[in-house]
């Protein structure tokens, strides 16, 4: 079995609510870290939005942690599913309409950071070009057409990833 296989195979099991006040207790918890996860990625997306990617990455540990927070409360209503559909089930309506507006917030921060990512990566491809076309001998063959450059005299362009 490979290394992600095991990975795969090794299931986390979350403890299930017993009782109705285990079940609000577990809905508030989850609420709680929805609402402080929300703040943080708004702060993301706007600082993202205003080209501020330096104070946008200093957010991440803590985003970490939230979501780290917010798989466990998410595994335990899993867990706790059948019965909080039994016993509180307009608790359980209530969070499935939290979560919908939580997603929705999540796909505004995914885009914002993919267009981002495309930005930047479109700007570091134009330098690369740009280098290369300035790099390369501008020589033309017999036939009067611009010869192909061999690769030896490409440039290679170093990223610095940290900014």
């Amino acid at each position: 079995m490979t290394a992600q296989g095991q990975v795969q195979a090794k299931k986390i099991l979350y403890p299930a609510a017993t009782t109705p006040e285990e079940a609000r207790a577990l809905a508030d918890q989850l609420l709680k870290v929805m609402s402080e996860l929300l703040t943080v990625i708004e702060q993301e997306t706007e600082l993202v939005r205003a080209g501020k990617l330096r104070e946008a990455m200093q957010l991440g540990p803590t985003k970490t942690e939230l979501s780290g927070h917010y798989v466990t409360a998410v595994g335990r209503l899993k867990a706790s599913q059948k019965f909080m559909q039994a016993t509180l089930p307009e608790l359980l309506a209530t969070l499935h309409r939290h979560h919908d507006v939580f997603r929705a917030m999540l796909k505004v921060n995914l885009t914002v950071l993919a267009t981002a990512h495309s930005v930047s990566e479109k700007i570091v491809r134009g330098v690369n070009a740009e280098m290369q076309r300035r790099s390369m001998p501008n020589t033309y063959t017999a036939a009067g057409r611009r010869a192909t450059p061999g690769p030896r005299h490409t440039t290679p362009l170093a990223v610095s990833r940290s900014l």
